[in-house]
């Protein structure tokens, strides 16, 4: 048998440059890294859009509990908390922080101007100051930009406006609030060359949206649009079923409308977005430097049309625009 101080000796001949426990345990330790998930909303209504992050960094090889540890952060629709959450995330500390918005993105970006973010859903992230430009962000911000360009404002009113048959000139409505970082004028300009007459209405709470819905529906309004909007993405049951009760056609920025019941919707699909931003975060954990990741816009649209809905309104979807559907809700 050999004996402890014989086992030492073999293994210093060996070559072993510690004691072979310590060894043994440093080539089997895995560095346990910290994502901080800063969202604008509430758990309850963007839960699947943070598991897309997280499950896009489990296929990348990053596990829960494993190699990463996810901080959440939740702002409950108060953009004024983001600054307070964001300070939080950098003191935790955490090794990357992905931002659910523009809003969020702006609040990490004081918050740190050293570790890496990742921010998703950002309407005009030059424009906001949040990076240099898009191919070259040149600081601690990279990500995604869910720039609704002209384009796709043209397209949302196109489509809604393949819907509505009475009237020469329909009257739509875009509805916003304090929140909305989206270009609102650019809808009226496409309105014109459409022959619609666009209005703006802006709702600050929920209160208001009942009377706003109730003031649309005594002024004949033929349809509503809500852009990007992070208060009423959080209200999309509420806005979806009173576009409903009121008779009004609805076209939205985000798919998540349209499974609470809104008649349609033009969007890069949200879920796909933050699915990408664990790419981003993947590349910085492995030692990628965010000011010379360029940020990414959308590369796919989807329109999402509710049958269901439409047949609710009395509204005959054309055959034509239900086979350029990407999906149909029954």
């Amino acid at each position: 048998m050999m004996d402890r101080r014989a086992f030492m000796l073999v293994s210093v001949s060996a070559g072993a440059a510690v004691p072979w426990p310590t060894a043994a345990f440093a080539q089997t330790r895995t560095k346990v890294r910290t994502v901080g998930l800063l969202m604008t909303t509430s758990r309850s209504v963007a839960s699947h859009i943070a598991a897309a992050v997280v499950d896009g960094l489990r296929e990348l090889g990053h596990t829960e509990g494993k190699n990463v540890l996810f901080e959440y952060r939740w702002a409950e629709g108060q953009r004024e908390r983001l600054a307070e959450l964001g300070a939080e995330l950098v003191r935790h500390p955490v090794d990357v922080i992905v931002a659910s918005s523009q809003a969020a993105a702006l609040a990490a970006q004081r918050a740190t101007k050293t570790i890496p973010i990742v921010m998703v859903n950002a309407a005009d992230p030059v424009k906001a100051g949040l990076v240099a430009s898009l191919a070259r962000p040149g600081g601690n911000v990279t990500g995604l930009s869910q720039q609704l360009t002209p384009e796709i404002r043209a397209k949302q009113l196109q489509l809604l406006k393949e819907l509505l048959t009475k009237g020469s000139r329909p009257l739509v409505v875009v509805l916003h609030s304090p929140t909305t970082t989206v270009e609102l004028g650019e809808y009226e300009t496409t309105g014109r060359a459409l022959e619609l007459r666009v209005q703006f209405i802006e709702v600050r709470n929920r209160d208001d949206l009942g009377r706003t819905f109730a003031a649309m529906a005594r002024d004949h309004v033929d349809a509503v649009l809500v852009p990007g909007d992070t208060f009423l993405f959080t209200e999309r049951q509420r806005v979806t079923e009173l576009a409903l009760e009121r008779r009004l056609p609805g076209m939205y920025s985000l798919r998540e409308f349209t499974e609470a019941g809104g008649l349609m919707s033009y969007s890069a699909p949200l879920t796909e977005q933050f699915r990408r931003a664990a790419v981003y975060v993947d590349k910085i954990l492995r030692g990628a430097s965010p000011a010379t990741l360029p940020v990414e816009s959308p590369s796919h649209y989807e329109l999402v049309i509710n049958l269901k809905t439409a047949k609710a309104l009395g509204l005959t979807v054309p055959k034509a625009l239900l086979q350029r559907a990407d999906e149909v809700i029954q």
